[in-house]
């Protein structure tokens, strides 16, 4: 029984590369096949820690981590999915909250083709290239004034409370790799709102994790230097991309 397991385990992953090729083309011809598979059992795992074993659940739980980033069920940006998560209703009721969430998310903050989060990843990339003009005594309340100047929609949305949360869970984040001078700590928590807050060990970016794991960036100020150049050189990349279309 466990060989057949597995079995059908492995035909469910392969299944679930093709679709997510398909889902989310270009992230995964980034990243790499054997990089996807890592993302996707983590996803399916998670999937099964809250309840999923059916395949439409599991799927949606996949296209989830792509829409929002794989540690999108501890998210502060998203506590209506974890609320529905834990909810006591069966999974497949379950997944279909998640989704009408998500069409209603897509629709208020998203746009139609993606409009507004495009306009988003371009004011953020602008932000990125310029200087920061606050300190670490009014960081908190300019950073998400930031945040909402760049992505209003989205901030909207999250509510004050979510978007002071994911502040706080940033620069837990940055003290973890002695980021201190406001720009560092910004930058990551500029990457969090963009790709979810577990970016910085998030399959889906191994570029971030990579980077802040480098033994060769001896010092911090080099390591968020490094960081901030490589998103700059995403951000570039995914708009050109689209412009594309």
């Amino acid at each position: 029984m466990e060989v057949f397991d597995a079995a059908a385990q492995r035909r469910f992953e392969d299944e679930m590369v093709v679709h997510s090729q398909a889902f989310s083309p270009r992230l995964c011809e980034v990243i790499g096949e054997e990089q996807l598979r890592v993302a996707l059992r983590q996803a399916m795992a998670r999937a099964r820690s809250h309840g999923f074993t059916n395949r439409g659940p599991i799927r949606l739980f996949i296209e989830m981590t792509f829409l929002f980033g794989s540690d999108f069920d501890t998210d502060p940006q998203y506590p209506w999915a974890a609320q529905i998560l834990m909810g006591p209703d069966e999974q497949m009721q379950r997944a279909e909250q998640l989704y009408h969430k998500i069409v209603e998310y897509q629709n208020r903050v998203s746009g139609q083709a993606a409009v507004n989060t495009r306009k988003a990843l371009t004011d953020l990339l602008e932000w990125a290239h310029g200087p920061i003009t606050f300190s670490q005594s009014d960081f908190e309340g300019r950073m998400r004034q930031e945040m909402a100047r760049i992505f209003p929609r989205k901030a909207d949305f999250v509510g004050d409370r979510g978007m002071s949360s994911l502040v706080h869970s940033g620069k837990t984040a940055a003290d973890k790799y002695y980021f201190v001078s406001p720009r560092a700590q910004g930058l990551v928590i500029a990457l969090m709102f963009a790709f979810g807050h577990g970016c910085v060990d998030d399959p889906l970016y191994p570029w971030i994790s990579s980077t802040l794991a480098d033994p060769r960036l001896a010092d911090s100020a080099g390591r968020a230097d490094r960081l901030e150049k490589k998103s700059i050189t995403w951000l570039e990349h995914v708009l050109a991309r689209r412009s594309e279309g």
